[in-house]
């Protein structure tokens, strides 16, 4: 098998908004706290050691919320690369949940958002599959435009799980009844895989992987 293409997906670190539990929008969103920066320092020089190894990054994006560009720019100074910003990578547009606290938006929507996909979990939100529609779409377009490279994102959980339906091909329709691991600083590979007849299929070769925040150091 040879590998052409890689999409890396390395979710944020621990933000401030994840601890107190609220909805971390646009508005709202104050950044990584000081394990969250641990967390990704940690992840970009175990990024740092695989591309020594020979498995270089080609391209780092990240989208525009605080906690995403503050994990981005860790992970492009330790790659040596410069940081490119990439709208299309934000989250979900929450609306006005931003700034709520998650437990009163699920209260009063009877679940988190993917439990009504197909409806706004607050005034002017943005519904579940409406985002992952939104977001396969936009990563079709980031991984042709990057046909052949290897390309790193720091972006949001929600991001993972619309990789996952985009490249393993399962209809955005499922997604009330399948998830996707998504913890602060996970890493999340996929490989475009080539046989010697001429076919070609997406990998997901590993899956939030965590094992860096785990040992010494």
């Amino acid at each position: 098998m040879t590998v052409t293409t890689r999409l890396v997906i390395a979710r944020h670190g621990e933000a401030r908004c994840n601890t107190a539990g609220r909805v971390g929008g646009p508005k709202t969103c104050t950044g990584l706290t000081d394990a969250g920066r641990f967390q990704i320092e940690r992840l970009a020089a175990r990024l740092a050691a695989e591309q020594d190894a020979g498995n270089p990054v080609d391209t780092v994006y990240a989208g525009p919320r605080r906690r995403l560009q503050e994990s981005g720019r860790l992970l492009a100074a330790g790659l040596g690369l410069p940081l490119l910003t990439d709208p299309g990578l934000d989250g979900p547009r929450h609306g006005q949940a931003d700034g709520m606290l998650w437990r009163e938006v699920e209260a009063s929507f009877r679940g988190a958002p993917y439990a009504h996909p197909n409806r706004p979990y607050a005034p002017d939100a943005e519904p579940w599959n409406s985002y992952l529609t939104r977001a396969t779409r936009h990563l079709a377009g980031l991984l042709e435009r990057h046909d052949g490279r290897h390309v790193l994102l720091a972006a949001h959980g929600e991001t993972l799980h619309a990789a996952c339906h985009l490249l393993l091909g399962i209809p955005v329709s499922r997604s009330p009844v399948m998830g996707f691991g998504t913890s602060h600083a996970g890493l999340t590979r996929f490989e475009l895989r080539h046989d010697g007849y001429g076919n070609a299929r997406w990998i997901l070769a590993v899956l939030n992987d965590t094992a860096h925040l785990r040992g010494p150091g």
